[in-house]
């Protein structure tokens, strides 16, 4: 199973990248769990300076941006 955490502090970037996320893991019937991690010094800890952030299996993917659909599946596959 894939372990997916998405940092952000809560801003609209952030939200928006968690529903992308969630609707690609419902719609491909992926087998993950989604963490949202707000804690600033948790987020700290996978060195990231610009939110949101995109952590699949503790490797950081994305951040500062918001990915489209197609690239978040294509990172879960």
């Amino acid at each position: 199973m894939t372990t997916i955490k998405i940092l952000g502090t809560g801003c609209p970037k952030c939200k928006t990248m968690t529903t992308v996320v969630r609707e690609v893991v419902s719609e491909n019937n992926i087998e993950a769990t989604i963490e949202k991690v707000e804690d600033i010094i948790e987020i700290m800890k996978f060195d990231v300076m610009t939110t949101p952030a995109l952590v699949i299996d503790n490797v950081v993917t994305i951040k500062g941006r918001v990915p489209s659909k197609d690239e978040v599946l294509a990172l879960l596959n």
